[in-house]
């Protein structure tokens, strides 16, 4: 797989990560054998960055990357996120970006990986009720330690992004991007990370399934999958999506693609390194090969035509969860 930089501050990666997520929570049943066999596939096909957070889980999918790397962790770049409070009991308390949470809450991290250093660590959501200045003086103080490569800042807005960079240098910003999501590109975010040399990493680049061509009722998903409370998927939002979701289906058919493959090609030619995450080596091995899509003008102008900014009806959260977005 092709690699490029993360950013501008030394990081280099497969050109798609693996969103490791689902392979221990929120998208319904886990299979662990499954999830470790997918995590192998992907280091073979040169996949290197492994995405996850303390609270997947909380802790069991920081726990599963653990065992997946025993004895090989130079093979992959691990990517967590604090500033999300949990106790060791996995009790989620809130938000937190207050240095003494950080530095607990990394050294815990490092525990569960089984490792003595993070490539990449996010503040995962910002805490309005601490300064920005805060929570990334606190991750340097880790990059001093040793303990962490790089930081990075998950779903903030133009302004933070900026105040955040002028304290330590940010490798990555992670946001929802996809052709269901474009919201970067009208807020600042995406021109801010071109002026400054933060890389993107852009998670859910198949709309959390949707543009993948594979869900065609809300009935498809578990009892425990988050996204049926996710308002994309309800009601009328979920039949103006779905007819997207058939026209993109349309185009990639008459690339030979599958709608997926299309999807991620459209996020890769960004330069964004998405992750889609998967539990399963079929789909990951689907995924990867979206590294071979080309596209003409033409190609552009017709996802373009069926797939414009603002194109998905319905908020990407509900909306308890959204006040927590472009922080």
């Amino acid at each position: 797989m092709e690699l490029r930089p993360l950013g501008s501050q030394g990081l280099t990666v497969g050109a798609e990560g693996l969103g490791c997520m689902g392979m221990s929570a929120f998208y319904g049943a886990t299979d662990e054998a499954e999830s470790l066999a997918t995590i192998d596939r992907a280091l073979e096909l040169g996949i290197t960055m492994l995405d996850t957070a303390e609270g997947y889980g909380p802790f069991v999918n920081e726990r599963l990357i653990g065992k997946a790397l025993a004895g090989r962790r130079e093979k992959a770049v691990i990517a967590t996120k604090t500033g999300i409070e949990f106790t060791d009991d996995g009790s989620m308390l809130g938000h937190n970006g207050r240095r003494e949470y950080i530095h607990l809450a990394a050294d815990r991290s490092l525990r569960n990986l089984g490792t003595d250093y993070i490539d990449l660590y996010y503040l995962h959501r910002v805490d309005p009720a601490v300064p920005i200045e805060e929570s990334v003086g606190a991750m340097a103080e880790l990059v001093t330690a040793g303990k962490v490569r790089y930081l990075g800042i998950s779903e903030a807005a133009a302004a933070t992004i900026r105040r955040a960079h002028a304290v330590h240098p940010l490798t990555a910003v992670q946001t929802e991007y996809s052709l269901f999501e474009r919201g970067i590109e009208s807020d600042g975010v995406q021109a801010t990370l071109t002026e400054l040399g933060i890389g993107l990493v852009a998670y859910s680049p198949l709309g959390r399934g949707f543009l993948s061509g594979a869900i065609t009722s809300p009935g498809d998903f578990a009892a425990d999958d988050f996204r049926r409370t996710d308002p994309r998927f309800q009601g009328e939002n979920f039949t103006r999506n779905l007819a997207v979701v058939d026209e993109v289906a349309r185009l990639a058919e008459e690339k030979s693609v599958t709608p997926s493959q299309l999807a991620l090609a459209w996020v890769l030619r960004t330069g964004a390194v998405p992750i889609p995450g998967t539990k399963r080596r079929r789909y990951l091995e689907e995924n990867a090969a979206a590294l071979s899509v080309t596209f003409t003008a033409e190609d552009i102008a017709a996802i373009e035509a069926v797939a414009p900014r603002g194109v998905a009806s319905g908020d990407r959260y509900a909306p308890e969860l959204m006040q927590s977005l472009n922080g």
